[in-house]
């Protein structure tokens, strides 16, 4: 799958090969166009191998290793933390909160689009070469076909080549490796005295592949059509391909103010684009001063390149291209390259994270192999404690007095307020209380004031009947008032189904009068009942005690 690391390093190691390329053509001006041709189109070769490299070579990693750690960890360490003024959320909210994708997410679907434009128009061109194929005419006019005959014998050809004519082109153009076509216009065909210099420039491109290296350079720009230095090597190695076909015309005896002239002239009745899969004789806008210009000066080398220029090309090229490819400022050195990664690992945060943040922490008497094997961040802890602003202060001080925290721990305490002051002045009312229930604790935004007037109503309160009584709005002036309303609140439970039921149920509780009888004293709505020992009952009607406070809204 596409991912935005393998888009980074493909976009700046593709623009060193086409650099590189384009500099060793501007260094080898001197040379032949085949020559020079031969460098452009081994250029293109590595270019499309490229991607395929970087993924199958062993990865490449020759800067230091304290390099890659720092390049690593500095965007964790220098990123502006805004934890300081975030508001207390809970973690849930957090989670639940929609984010829309980032541009990294975006990007695999950004470069999609464009490559299968491209691809698609390239398809397309093609599909129109074969129909038009389909529909053109057997060229029989003997000039042409002698043409044609005398041609391949000088270059060696042996293969079979169409001659076709269609009423659909304005100038000659060719295409095919397996099954060669070369088809001219009507207009072409009147011109006999043309018919050796059009031959010997359409079969130039057919016995040297020109269709093939045509389509490459498509797919080339296809892939990389992000890099204008691949679009600037494809240009220039289809003008190399046109100069290195007239240079063949010019090897065979055509003179070359007449082979300039046929240019001109077909320079008029360009095709215009309107085949791009296809190579022709009419220059281009751009490159008919240039072709004339080499015609005409026969001072220049020219030729197809030899074999060992061939080979020196290719080596230069595989010599470059291979260790581009595998090279990762990334790679640790281990072995496992940055591809091989999928989440952030503790050694890219702060050492106070490192020191904390695995699960279980480091309590001091960790070793170095244990703690070289702490189970790593997962990139949602990473994404979620940079969101709630968790810094290697704050982990650090928490691991002081918070005792051993998970990542999550960690996240859901700077979430809900929890620091370092709190849970020292709650485990003051509570102590031994852990880490889950003070941030429970505070999520219900319990504060140490609140537990010390709870605790003095109820000595043997915990964390979790605190959290209760907060949950259903307990508060030290409701437990006053219903004491002084007559009702007994002797545990935390008491004083939590109390206010839960909000005076709508009945509270049962026991009294002692002043004889040894035992009495059940039962009071409802408005009326109290009491049953003697001895099967009395008396009621007294009395109003209604006022309803308890409404629970603090949090």
């Amino acid at each position: 799958m596409i991912t935005t690391p393998m888009l980074l390093g493909l976009a700046w190691k593709s623009a060193a090969v086409a650099g590189l390329i384009l500099i060793l053509l501007r260094l080898a001006r001197r040379r032949s166009a085949g020559e020079r041709s031969m460098i452009a189109h081994a250029g293109l070769v590595a270019l499309l191998a490229l991607p395929a490299a970087m993924l199958l070579l062993p990865a490449w990693a020759p800067l230091p290793e304290s390099w890659t750690a720092a390049a690593a960890s500095a965007p964790l360490a220098a990123a502006p933390v805004a934890g300081a003024a975030a508001p207390a959320v809970s973690v849930a909210a957090e989670t639940a909160r929609f984010t829309l994708p980032g541009v990294g997410d975006l990007a695999p679907f950004l470069y999609a689009i464009p490559l299968a434009l491209l691809s698609g128009m390239m398809l397309l061109a093609v599909v129109r070469l074969f129909a038009m194929r389909g529909r053109a005419e057997v060229l029989t006019q003997g000039s042409w076909l002698s043409a044609l005959a005398e041609a391949q014998r000088r270059m060696g050809f042996k293969h079979g080549t169409a001659l076709l004519v269609s009423k659909e082109l304005r100038s000659p153009i060719s295409w095919g490796v397996l099954r060669p076509t070369i088809v001219l216009s009507p207009v072409t065909v009147d011109a006999v005295d043309e018919a050796e210099a059009i031959i010997a420039h359409e079969l130039a491109h057919v016995a040297r592949l020109d269709w093939a290296k045509l389509l490459g350079a498509r797919v080339a720009c296809a892939v990389f059509w992000f890099n204008p230095l691949v679009w600037m090597l494809a240009r220039e190695s289809h003008q190399l391909r046109e100069e290195a076909a007239d240079d063949a015309v010019l090897m065979a005896d055509i003179d070359g103010p007449d082979y300039a002239t046929l240019l001109v002239g077909a320079a008029r009745h360009d095709n215009q684009g309107a085949l791009l899969a296809a190579h022709g004789v009419a220059p281009g806008k751009g490159s008919l001063k240039r072709r004339i210009t080499r015609v005409l000066d026969g001072s220049l080398k020219r030729g197809p390149a030899s074999a060992s220029w061939m080979l020196m090309s290719l080596v230069l090229l595989a010599g470059v291209t291979a260790p581009l490819a595998a090279f990762s400022a990334t790679a640790d050195h281990s072995g496992r390259t940055a591809k091989d990664v999928r989440v952030p690992s503790l050694a890219s945060a702060p050492a106070a994270i490192q020191s904390t943040a695995a699960v279980g922490g480091n309590q001091g008497g960790e070793t170095a192999p244990a703690a070289a094997t702490r189970k790593p961040l997962t990139a949602d802890q990473l994404v979620s404690m940079r969101a709630v602003g968790v810094t290697p202060e704050y982990v650090a001080e928490m691991r002081e007095h918070g005792g051993s925290m998970d990542p999550d721990d960690i996240i859901a305490a700077k979430a809900t307020g929890v620091d370092p002051a709190y849970v020292r002045a709650m485990r003051g009312v509570f102590p031994g209380a852990d880490m889950d229930d003070l941030i429970g604790a505070s999520a219900l935004h319990i504060d140490p004031g609140y537990a010390r007037e709870m605790k003095a109503q109820f000595p043997g309160l915990s964390i979790d009947d605190l959290v209760g009584m907060r949950a259903v709005g307990v508060t030290g002036d409701y437990i006053r008032r219903m004491r002084g309303a007559g009702y007994a609140l002797k545990t935390p439970d008491d004083a939590i189904e109390l206010r839960a039921t909000g005076m709508t149920g009945r509270a049962t509780a026991k009294a002692t009068t002043r004889r040894e009888d035992r009495a059940t004293v039962e009071i409802g709505r408005g009326v109290l009942e009491a049953r003697s020992a001895d099967g009395r009952v008396a009621r007294i009607a009395f109003p209604e005690p006022p309803a308890p406070p409404a629970a603090p809204e949090n």
